[in-house]
């Protein structure tokens, strides 16, 4: 027998390759991210779908419960709660968005700078965003609302310098890594630039695992921007924006109404655990890792 005859029959009777499991994401996590698209639709679709204007005053139907003519209650001025909820989910949604935006550009530009160069510039760096975070984050959002003037706008600038840092260190951890590839150095061999390489390749090549890191810091940006508009420091009236909504429900507690506040926390709260399951699953599925 020829080696070739030999060998024939063992690749006849070889098994085939079983088939790889087809991924598919649990439940929970199915159901939370149709929520968040509902989310999202109702606040675009805010205009058509409310059936009150948020600032609307009937002072007769001053805290109603909920009934036909308002779903969800109303407050102590009698203007519509389910109305208010879905206009203010479109400022409730968007600020942290911008919010992580600014956050993104500043943190993700000195932490590549920092691992890039390395030597005094990330020893700097490194001791800056350390500061930073021994500085607590409301009290320093405080001291920029204190110069500037309260309102949403510097509200999601003090924020976004609040995280940042925070930011700058998990790109700094993952891009350092990047960094010692051996495609790096062969970009260097072409004549590529050091600015080149970091805005071509490098930061493309974080992209995956930066953002999904930024989702799983969605939930804690919303209720870190729902606390400065309860504080005050945030959304101002006659804005529908959640957090201010739960503060403005508060007063109403003393007189045994729970909807006023409790409509616009809910909402906070489901939105964050939904955005947190979400996020875990995809920072799982891009392999993203706490830093």
């Amino acid at each position: 027998m020829t080696l070739l005859q030999a060998a024939v029959p063992s690749v006849a009777t070889a098994s085939p390759e079983p088939a790889k499991p087809k991924r598919t994401w649990p439940i929970p996590v199915r159901i939370a991210a149709g929520f968040l698209l509902l989310t999202a639709a109702s606040a675009i679709l805010a205009p058509l779908l409310a059936p009150y204007e948020p600032d609307a005053i009937d002072l007769n139907a001053s805290l109603a419960p909920p009934d036909g003519a308002h779903v969800l209650g109303t407050d102590q001025s009698g203007r519509d709660l389910l109305s208010r909820v879905l206009h203010g989910a479109g400022p409730s949604l968007v600020a942290p968005l911008a919010l992580l935006a600014l956050a993104s550009v500043i943190g993700i530009a000195l932490g590549t700078l920092a691992a890039w160069h390395g030597g005094w510039v990330d020893a700097f760096v490194s001791r800056v965003t350390d500061v930073m975070f021994a500085f607590p984050g409301l009290l320093f959002v405080i001291l920029i609302v204190s110069v500037f003037g309260d309102g949403l706008t510097t509200a999601v600038v003090a924020l976004a310098l609040a995280y940042s840092p925070v930011v700058a260190k998990y790109t700094r951890s993952i891009a350092l890594a990047e960094r010692a590839k051996p495609y790096i150095d062969a970009y260097r061999v072409q004549g590529m630039g050091g600015f080149a390489i970091c805005v071509r390749r490098l930061v493309p090549n974080l992209a995956p695992s930066l953002i999904g890191y930024l989702v799983l810091m969605f939930g804690q940006v919303l209720m870190g921007m729902a606390t400065l508009s309860y504080l005050g420091f945030g959304a101002q009236p006659p804005s529908s924006e959640w957090g201010l909504m739960v503060k403005e429900g508060q007063a109403a507690l003393v007189r045994g109404a729970l909807w006023p506040a409790l409509v616009p926390g809910t909402a906070i709260a489901l939105v964050v655990v939904a955005f947190n399951v979400v996020g875990v699953r995809i920072s799982d599925r891009l392999g993203v890792r706490e830093r």
